[in-house]
């Protein structure tokens, strides 16, 4: 059974940085594509980052661009979000995703339909 599990999340105050790590077993983690999603509450699932099978090509939501980094460790098998410049609406449950397929970030990353294997999530709060 594919296990995704987040970690990371804690309360930091407005222009903080944050680190999430992503840990995934049980799935050739190499060659699939992974994201970060972040649901407040209230609001709908929404795609955060996304990053193809080597690291190479990275995609990010608008509000995030400049401030959060995607990377990946394949050898670790464990993937990142540094987020810096951290705001008060970056507050959410933030969830790892990956999804076999071409490895690659389609046109449609950020909808979670395309990605079927999730974590629990971890919980980020920005707040003074």
């Amino acid at each position: 059974q594919v296990q995704v599990k987040e970690s990371g999340g804690d309360l930091v105050h407005p222009g903080e940085s944050l680190k999430l790590s992503c840990t995934v077993s049980r799935l050739p983690f190499s060659k699939v594509v992974m994201a970060w999603f972040r649901q407040a509450p209230g609001k709908e699932r929404e795609g955060v980052s996304c990053i193809n099978w080597s690291g190479g090509s990275t995609s990010y939501a608008d509000p995030v661009k400049g401030r959060f980094t995607i990377s990946r460790d394949n050898a670790k098998n464990t993937l990142y979000l540094q987020m810096n410049s951290l705001k008060p609406e970056d507050t959410a449950m933030y969830y790892c995703a990956a999804a076999r397929g071409s490895g690659y970030c389609s046109a449609s990353w950020s909808r979670p339909r395309a990605f079927g294997y999730w974590g629990q999530g971890t919980q980020v709060t920005v707040s003074s």
